[in-house]
């Protein structure tokens, strides 16, 4: 009785999710504004709706684990290797100096205030590890609910996936050399790559055994029923990986981005067009709820005692990323609504960011819990002003670059 109490409060929130981002969206902004700030408003620490006994619920967290999966077909199945021979490069130069950028700019800023502060300088290097992982969903709602198209949008939704990568992988390292740092407990090199490359291996393996299934799989129902059984397969591998690890930090939406990945490029465009017509609506309500996942933790009452380095976080990241990808993009000669405007595209962050700060509060609160308490304040209230600002500047950037409503037009115009 509980879990359909559960299942029905869950149901609820996302109706009204919907509901709050048709009315945001008939203002010109993004629907997810709507659901971020319905998340917030039915969230624990509001009219606590959406409470702790569905977040914290095992079907809800495999649930939207899953969901997490199919998201990830919307990035996984537009990274065709023969579309992105040409932008390759470039996408891989800008995705590694916007995050480095990021790193080095909110670590050394951080760096500065805490000698005068009398804070380890560790901390100021685990801020800036935190600060470069962008959370794609945010973005990429505004992708698909905004129809945007052109070159801003084709180098973001290949660097969302990449980001993800280079974002565990600093993490981790700096969380690795900190924990040598203040213990003797350090964490081993194999298990830094274990956390980081395991979802996409996983998702490579299944989306390439998926891909000799659908090449011999008629188009139509057979096709969507396969991919999905092996969607759910990847998902599952990614759940028993989880079970044997201290802490569950699988990312699930890697899993779906290198498992559509794979089997995209293996099948024909046509196949591949038919399944996607299907999909993409599913994508589309999928987010809700994972937006949901995101925005209900997050605490108002954070945003009031939000500080002066709350303030510098969201400053020093934004600084970082923008300037990060400017110049990746001038290096690469990308076209100059790249350079202009992807900055803007990659500010959200508040999914990964308040997973990362849970793995460093418990790095942390042992041997350092004044540390512990800094990072936690400050990551969990920029995560909520950051995140509506950053929405909106997304929104912004996409319009600037006059990609709003292009999706089917772009090719076109690009041909013509």
């Amino acid at each position: 009785m509980e879990i359909l109490i559960e299942i029905l409060r869950l149901l609820v929130s996302v109706l009204i999710a919907i509901c709050v981002g048709k009315l945001v969206a008939r203002i010109g902004l993004p629907s997810i504004l709507g659901w971020l700030v319905t998340g917030i408003v039915i969230g624990p620490y509001a009219l606590d709706l959406l409470n702790n006994a569905v977040l914290d619920s095992s079907w809800f967290s495999a649930t939207e684990s899953i969901l997490e999966c199919i998201f990830g077909l919307m990035i996984g199945t537009e990274l065709i290797w023969k579309e992105m021979k040409q932008a390759g490069s470039r996408i891989v130069v800008t995705t590694i100096t916007e995050s480095v950028g990021t790193f080095i700019v909110v670590s050394l800023v951080f760096a500065l205030f805490f000698h005068f502060a009398g804070i380890p300088l560790y901390l100021a290097f685990m801020m800036g590890a935190i600060a470069l992982a962008t959370a794609p969903a945010p973005s990429l709602s505004v992708v698909q609910n905004l129809k945007t198209d052109g070159p801003v949008t084709r180098t973001l939704i290949p660097m969302a996936a990449l980001d993800d990568l280079v974002g565990a992988l600093v993490f981790f390292l700096t969380i690795a050399f900190v924990t040598a740092h203040i213990s003797t407990a350090g964490v081993p090199v194999w298990a830094v790559l274990l956390l980081v490359f395991s979802p996409v291996v996983i998702g490579a393996v299944i989306g390439f055994i998926t891909g000799l299934m659908l090449r011999r799989t008629a188009k139509g129902a057979p096709t969507l029923i396969t991919m999905l059984v092996m969607l759910l397969v990847s998902a599952g591998t990614g759940f028993v990986l989880n079970s044997v690890l201290p802490a569950p930090v699988i990312n699930f939406m890697l899993i779906g981005m290198s498992f559509s990945t794979v089997f995209a490029n293996m099948i024909d465009k046509d196949k591949l067009d038919e399944m996607m017509k299907v999909m993409n609506p599913v994508i589309g309500i999928a987010m809700v709820p994972v937006i949901l996942d995101l925005a209900a933790p997050l605490d108002y009452h954070l945003i009031f005692g939000a500080g002066l380095y709350t303030a510098v976080y969201i400053i020093s990241r934004a600084v970082g990323k923008y300037f990060g990808a400017w110049v990746g993009s001038v290096a690469t000669n990308a076209p100059k609504t790249v350079r202009r405007y992807l900055g803007f595209t990659l500010l959200p962050h508040s999914g990964v960011s308040l997973v990362f700060t849970g793995i460093a509060v418990s790095v942390l609160e042992g041997p350092a819990p004044e540390c512990a308490t800094i990072i936690q304040g400050t990551i969990a209230a920029a995560a909520i002003i950051n995140e509506i600002i950053a929405v909106f500047m997304a929104k912004k950037g996409f319009e600037w670059a006059g990609e709003l409503g292009q999706a089917g037009k772009y090719v076109e115009d690009e041909t013509a």
